[in-house]
């Protein structure tokens, strides 16, 4: 599926990310620092690519005020 990364919250997407990252950084695994990390400096893409790799769903970040 295809979005338009300009009807898309990126910046709450980040911070589930952040917030699932750190997570299991905790609870599962250190290695997951990595990750959290690249979310914390990924550009907006790369953020979007990211949550659809862990399944987030991009859904419930689309802005629907934006058009």
């Amino acid at each position: 599926m295809s979005y338009d990364i300009d009807d898309i919250d990126i910046q709450s997407l980040r911070e589930d990310l952040i917030d699932y990252f750190q997570s299991a950084m905790f609870n599962v695994s250190p290695v997951a620092l990595i990750d959290l990390t690249e979310v914390e400096n990924a550009t907006d893409e790369q953020v979007l690519r990211i949550a659809i790799k862990n399944n987030f769903d991009i859904g419930n970040y689309i802005d629907r005020y934006t058009r």
